[in-house]
């Protein structure tokens, strides 16, 4: 089986589709998607592929479905600019972001973002009014907004999203400390406010580089005496350690070695001259010890009213003499 990428549009993106042998590079082609039929164009050589998941490119798009496409994307400038005056006349809370015909107009498209849920059911009858066809608004993310929109990241280059991202993975902080990387929001936030994408392409590399680095923290042994790591660079395979006189240099991986800290003892600390307590430690004479029975668990539920406690001691039922001894049987 083979495949190729075909570009569909600004929110679908390329995608990989199953293809013939006879498809080319430019040719325009109609495929089903989910959102409906979309036409596309070809933008690699088929390929030989192992994934059988794929959608697939139904035939090859005629010169006139061509031409009647391109004349139904004339008519979204007109649709957007419609439905953002709709909007502003009915107060909606709401940004409207693209419009899209789906091939052959059958369905139009409006994609819009908000912080909340919005009653718009009046707004699709003044859209389905105007342009009979059936209507469907999406309300899309912060992520999809910079997708739709465009733009360039820091980098300089037009944001991944925009150019050959289709789906949008996890990113964390994590990757961002794993990566060695300053947590300055103007510097790891992209255009929509969120963590960048390119956050994650080496975030694999950087755990496989740095498997073998001894942790932030650790005691370590190097030429130089002993110390503790306080830095790492995995591309260079550099570690910075702080020695215990306080100075801190930078050594080659290999140079580097963890000291085993030995069993029951808490590490030691250069500047803490004290000794570490044991469990035979039990404080100096006078010394208020801490008491254990105040850990024990005690029954302090309340009792009915009217109920007195109940003795299971015969003796305690007895009646008592005057001298408050207890009464016997007579013998």
């Amino acid at each position: 089986m083979k495949s190729c990428y075909v570009n569909i549009d600004r929110l679908t993106g390329v995608l990989e589709l199953e293809a013939a042998d006879d498809i080319k590079i430019g040719d325009c082609v109609i495929s089903e998607l989910d959102k409906g039929t979309c036409l596309g164009t070809v933008v690699s050589e088929p390929a030989d592929t192992v994934r059988e998941d794929l959608g697939k490119i139904a035939r090859k798009a005629t010169e006139q479905e061509i031409l009647d496409h391109y004349l139904l994307k004339e008519k979204e400038k007109y649709a957007f600019d419609f439905c953002k005056r709709k909007i502003d006349e009915m107060a909606l809370p709401m940004k409207l972001l693209s419009t899209e015909y789906l091939f052959g107009g059958t369905k139009l498209l409006f994609y819009f973002i908000s912080e909340n849920r919005v009653d718009f059911r009046e707004l699709v009858k003044e859209l389905a009014k105007e342009f009979k066809i059936r209507i469907e608004l999406r309300q899309v993310g912060v992520r999809d907004e910079a997708k739709i929109v465009g733009g360039l990241g820091n980098c300089g280059n037009t944001v991944c999203c925009r150019r050959f991202l289709n789906n949008f993975s996890i990113v964390s902080i994590k990757m961002v400390k794993e990566q060695g990387l300053a947590l300055n929001p103007s510097k790891i936030s992209g255009i929509c406010g969120r963590l960048m994408c390119c956050l994650a392409y080496e975030y694999e590399t950087y755990l496989m580089l740095k498997k073998n680095f001894p942790r932030i923290g650790k005691r370590v042994q190097t030429p130089q005496g002993e110390g503790k790591v306080v830095k790492h660079n995995a591309l260079n395979a550099t570690v910075s350690v702080q020695l215990d006189e306080g100075k801190e240099i930078m050594l080659p991986l290999k140079d580097v070695s963890a000291l085993e800290v030995p069993k029951g003892n808490p590490p030691a600390n250069p500047g803490d001259k004290s000794k570490p307590k044991n469990d035979n430690d039990r404080g100096q004479p006078g010394e208020k010890q801490p008491n254990h029975d105040q850990n024990r668990p005690r029954n302090d539920s309340p009792r009915a009213p009217g109920k007195e406690r109940q003795h299971t001691s015969r003796d305690h039922n007895r009646p008592r003499n005057n001298n408050g001894q207890k009464k016997g049987n007579n013998q």
